[in-house]
């Protein structure tokens, strides 16, 4: 009943908008959308160390995304805002995402009231009518797993499927503790909570673009405390990607995920096999791409800066092999011939340019070279980078009537009830 209730509703790929229409996205089984990681509390740079993080933090975190080129979405809760209050932050951050950036981003969902919130400012922004036909927010609504929906969660779902907004239904699983330990144990799990969500958001309105979410890793049966980048949640990725097509709705899972404090050696190996086991799964829509540390409790600048540079990389391989005349390169072959070397030829000089990626963070200089220029670690070069992006950053044009219509709107609504922790 569930299975047919989401295949013959739920669109099997879908467009979000964003306010620069060059920037909308369409998440579908050939696509591959990157966002920034969501919701730590904290946040950690070369610079301070470890901190709660603010509603200054989440600007950056939203201007970094935006001059990004590898991130095709501005995320959701970047970094939580900790000096606003619980019930009125999420105004600061909606308005953060519409105003610094013109990309696609995600809503609140930590109440339905919240929720409509995101949806009323969305509609300044575009319009009514565009919002009432268009999917312009995606949104992220985790299962309290083991087989629970909240109903903090319920609500929002039910406000931004009524609305015709987007949403990842995620089970957020740790194998072990909110799941059988086993791999099929899991996966059967997070196919049953995913499938309730999917279909509940299609009995709230028919046709309500959904992704089939996961979010499973695996927890240390010594500790309990949760490990990342290991095998077995890669399995998990692959069978439940595959559960998704089969379902033909797009899926989410993956990103720079990873247990470390800092941009170290154990962040980057976590991260690489989390990242491309999502990619060879053939993940549509990567939530946390970048800035992921300390399993999701730290948004770290120089691991953001890190993973983008990773996204660049998975993305130059989705791209595929091209096949055409100058890719077959038969013209340096009769130049060159046997014993010689291609690095004078014409073909390698009208191709050099754009012949192989290259990385914004990786020294590939000689010892003697990187030793004059400092001896930086990746992280060194990372913190220099993200400074300079912010530096560099140029807010994309707003509508002055539409940005202060924003603020007058927050400005009503913040008003109108009390400060609260909750």
């Amino acid at each position: 009943m569930l299975r047919e209730t989401i295949q013959n509703n739920a669109p099997s790929e879908f467009v979000q908008h964003a306010r620069n229409p060059k920037k909308s996205i369409r998440i579908a089984r050939d696509t591959a959308v990157f966002a920034p990681a969501y919701g730590p509390p904290f946040i950690r740079n070369l610079d301070e160390g470890r901190r709660y993080a603010t509603i200054e933090d989440f600007r950056n975190f939203v201007k970094l995304t935006y001059m990004s080129p590898s991130l095709h979405h501005s995320g959701g809760t970047v970094c939580e805002p900790v000096d606003l209050p619980v019930n009125k932050r999420h105004f600061d951050m909606v308005y953060s995402h519409l105003k610094y950036s013109d990309k696609p981003f995600m809503g609140s969902v930590t109440s339905g009231e919240r929720a409509q919130d995101t949806v009323d400012m969305a509609k300044i922004v575009f319009g009514d009518d565009f919002v009432a036909n268009n999917t312009c927010i995606l949104s992220l609504i985790n299962v309290n797993s083991p087989m629970t929906f909240d109903d903090t969660m319920l609500a929002a779902l039910k406000a931004y499927a009524a609305n015709l907004q987007g949403t990842v239904i995620s089970p957020f699983i740790l194998s072990g503790a909110m799941s059988p330990v086993t791999v099929v144990g899991t996966c059967t799990q997070i196919l049953a909570e995913a499938l309730a969500g999917m279909a509940f958001a299609q009995l709230v309105r028919p046709g309500a673009p959904v992704i089939f979410g996961t979010f499973s890793s695996s927890i240390s049966m010594q500790s309990g405390a949760p490990t990342f980048g290991t095998p077995e949640p890669s399995f998990v990725l692959f069978i439940c990607a595959e559960l998704a097509r089969r379902l033909n709705v797009p899926f989410r899972s993956g990103g720079g995920l990873c247990a470390s404090k800092i941009p170290d050696a154990q962040a980057a190996y976590e991260s690489a096999n989390t990242l491309q086991a999502a990619m060879l799964a053939g993940v549509n829509f990567m939530l946390h791409t970048a800035g992921w540390l300390e399993g999701g409790l730290v948004m770290g600048y120089e691991k953001f800066v890190m993973d983008t540079d990773q996204a660049a990389i998975l993305q130059t391989f989705l791209s595929g092999v091209k096949t055409d005349d100058n890719a077959q390169a038969l013209g340096a072959f009769r130049e060159v011939g046997p014993g010689n070397h291609f690095l004078g030829c014409q073909h390698t000089q009208r191709n050099f340019e754009t012949a192989f990626h290259r990385s914004t963070i990786a020294d590939n200089n000689s010892f003697e070279q990187w030793e004059a220029d400092g001896s930086l670690h990746a992280s060194d070069r990372a913190n220099v980078l993200w400074k300079k992006m912010l530096e560099n950053y140029r807010a994309p044009p707003l509508d002055p009537a539409i940005d202060q219509a924003l603020v007058d709107y927050m400005e009503r609504r913040k008003q109108s009830f009390p400060d609260s922790a909750a």
